[in-house]
């Protein structure tokens, strides 16, 4: 039985070390260049050469974002950056614009290409169109229901589908925006977005041009253009059997401990599905996993439009963005009856971490009753930043890179 793909975001080396050690099976990422996160720390040309490796090292797979749309002079360097791409063997690349998907079937027509979202496809007949031209895969609008996919899907049995079922959403079709770029000068199409969307608005009457009236859904004003995230961790089972390939979690500028987070909490109910499958027993996602993505940064969850349940998509009363736990240490290494660290937030003698993992050790907790500094003096305060430092526990199934949190 072919599985669904697990697809995680990597805006830099440690968010990519992250999403495969909890679980990815296969990652999403940028260069320096064409990628629509310009703010992302990205990779160089050698760094991407270095990822490639590691990724398929490990049998899963690497995909590169060239979804901008491009602008005339942006095919200058894209030529020989493609020839580049294809000699390191990755494994496809995402693209939104016609010109640029020409360029590759051109210059490195070895490379799968799958359509980004940014191309905003809704309908079965663009899908065969993608097919048609060349597209091994098409990530759909997020804009579509689950009938919609089906059908999609029924007409186009042999393209691949991925679709997101977490993270961020935008007010504006497939995050075709140009609020940013009028707003600030800051192109979302070429990776500057500075989510205009999510700020506090408010409207002037024509004879008092300097007097800020509020457009009011309570005391607070409103967010009139701010969406909720997006989450369907308990609806997967209907989104895999709608047809869907790959499920893609949104997150390239996020942390790494938010890939960890929803990465393991994803992987965990995959997993699940197929054992439900296998036993025939019903898809249902336990409480753990579902309080698990409320431990990361997250603003309140919505299914967007994956079902017409006439539920609220706005964020109305604030941007912001809330978390139940804190990211406290990544583990480096482990020893007999202690693990080195690496500290992210200050934590202290007294304090009960728990253990975020892709192995057994998820959820248990460690009191903090010894620490030392790496030359072997005890710490009573972990309070710098990113020191290692040497946790006494006697916890087992801890591993490397798994992470502590508060």
């Amino acid at each position: 039985m072919k599985k669904v793909e697990l697809l995680a975001p990597a805006g830099d080396k440690e968010k990519l070390l992250t999403a495969l050690h909890f679980g990815a099976d296969a990652v999403y990422f940028a260069g320096k260049n064409f990628g629509l996160r310009a703010m992302s720390t990205n990779f160089t040309d050698e760094q991407l050469d270095e990822a490639i490796k590691l990724v398929h090292s490990l049998n899963k797979k690497a995909y590169i974002t060239l979804n901008v749309y491009a602008r005339n002079n942006d095919f200058d360097a894209l030529k020989d950056y493609l020839k580049y791409l294809q000699k390191i063997n990755v494994d496809a690349v995402i693209v939104s614009d016609f010109g640029v998907f020409e360029f590759v079937k051109t210059y490195a027509p070895e490379l799968d290409i799958h359509i980004s979202t940014q191309a905003n496809t809704t309908n079965k007949y663009s899908a065969k169109a993608y097919k048609n031209l060349g597209a091994s895969r098409v990530v759909l609008a997020r804009e579509l229901s689950i009938e919609e996919i089906k059908d999609i899907k029924k007409h186009n049995k042999t393209l691949e589908l991925e679709a997101f079922v977490h993270g961020a959403m935008c007010i504006s079709y497939s995050g075709r925006c140009l609020l940013s770029n009028y707003l600030t000068g800051r192109d979302a199409n070429h990776g500057e977005c500075v989510q205009a969307c999510r700020w506090k608005y408010y409207v002037t009457e024509e004879n008092r041009e300097s007097e800020k009236l509020e457009i009011q859904e309570d005391n607070n004003g409103t967010y009139i253009l701010n969406s909720k995230d997006m989450c369907l961790i308990e609806y997967l089972d209907k989104i895999i059997e709608a047809g869907v390939d790959s499920l893609k979690i949104e997150g390239r500028m996020k942390s790494p401990y938010y890939v960890a987070t929803v990465i393991n909490a994803y992987r965990r109910a995959i997993d699940l599905y197929y054992k439900c499958k296998k036993d025939k027993s019903e898809y249902v996602v336990p409480s753990e996993l579902t309080d698990e993505l409320l431990k990361a940064s997250h603003r309140d969850y919505t299914t967007g439009f994956m079902f017409k349940d006439g539920k609220i998509r706005q964020n109305l009363l604030s941007s912001a963005q809330a978390q139940t736990s804190k990211f406290m240490a990544v583990v480096k290494a482990v020893e007999k009856d202690r693990i080195l660290v690496e500290m992210r937030n200050r934590f202290k003698v007294g304090d009960c971490l728990e253990v975020l993992s892709p192995n057994d050790a998820f959820l248990k907790t460690i009191d903090i009753v010894k620490m030392e500094d790496l030359k072997g003096r005890p710490i009573q305060d972990a309070k710098n930043v990113c020191e290692q430092i040497y946790i006494y526990t006697d916890v087992k199934g801890i591993k490397p890179l798994d992470i502590l949190r508060k």
